[in-house]
């Protein structure tokens, strides 16, 4: 006679059936994910400026965006101030909804020579990688900002990469990305933010692509880019495609030749009267471009 199947080894068989059930669906979401390419998203600043989190994601549902960066200081109110319920309760409304939260775009920066201001900004970042992490989202952005005239240039620049590597090693043990945008006086050249990337040893700090129009000096956006390329990550931040004289189509080019698989996140700068149509509009744009 066969043995019975007891009610232990029913609920092992089931959890473990479960299990493999989840693994599966999992790998499946992921290579699906991988598949789509580039994505589109959108950053608060400045069309969500005003919107609560609620409203970002009904809106972001309505244009058809898939993810949403949270910029400081905005109406969303995701800050460092919520509690473990609210964080919590941020987590599950983009868990419940089509669209992703990517992560928090701060204003960190790692250029001051005051060490006090400098320490300030390091131990803020690491306050919003934990919120990053209880909130679903998985990385932060942050940026260089600026070479003081007073302080040679080699020592900002080292100092930068420094700060980069201590946040970077802290996001690790939190699962986030270190997103650092390619901002600011000086630091937005490319042979500038290339010296301190050179410095940089933290695995998870990543270069944010951020269209700007230094890109375009000698030796020109292709060669710029490719100067980079080795840290990208899952981000770059562009303008209204259709507005100012950036070459979009190119840059679309060039990061279909890598194969790249991170979010086009859209930081507008106009104003228009009927933003999600104007998303809309963007969208279509972004879609007609990167089918090319």
């Amino acid at each position: 006679m066969k043995n019975p199947i007891t009610r232990r080894h029913f609920l092992q068989s089931t959890l473990a059936a479960g299990a493999s059930l989840a693994a599966i669906s999992q790998f499946t979401a992921c290579s699906a994910e991988q598949k789509k390419g580039m994505q589109f998203g959108l950053v608060t600043y400045l069309w969500a400026q005003h919107w609560d989190l609620p409203t970002i994601i009904t809106n972001c549902e309505l244009a058809g965006f898939k993810g949403v960066e949270l910029r400081t200081q905005h109406a969303h109110g995701v800050e460092t101030n919520l509690t473990s319920a609210q964080r919590a309760d941020v987590k599950k409304r983009f868990a419940d909804s089509n669209v992703t939260c990517i992560g928090y775009g701060a204003n960190f920066e790692y250029h001051s020579p005051d060490p006090a201001k400098l320490r300030e900004n390091i131990d803020q970042t690491k306050e919003y990688i934990k919120l990053c992490a209880e909130i679903g989202a998985t990385g932060i952005k942050v940026k260089p900002n600026d070479l003081p005239a007073d302080v040679p240039t080699e020592k900002t620049i080292a100092q930068i990469a420094a700060s980069l590597n201590e946040v970077g090693k802290f996001a690790k043990d939190y699962g986030q990305l270190v997103r650092v945008e390619v901002h600011g006086n000086k630091t937005q050249e490319i042979p500038v933010m290339r010296a301190i990337f050179d410095q940089v040893s933290e695995a998870d700090v990543k270069v944010c692509w951020n269209c700007n129009d230094q890109d375009l000096l000698p030796p020109g956006l292709e060669a710029n880019f490719n100067s980079l390329k080795g840290w990208f990550g899952d981000t770059v931040h562009v303008r209204e495609l259709n507005e100012g004289n950036y070459p979009y189509q190119q840059m679309f080019d060039l990061f279909k030749a890598i194969d790249y698989k991170g979010w086009i996140l859209l930081e507008a700068r106009t104003e228009p009267a009927d933003i999600v149509a104007a998303m809309k509009d963007q969208l279509a744009i972004f879609t007609k471009m990167t089918e090319k």
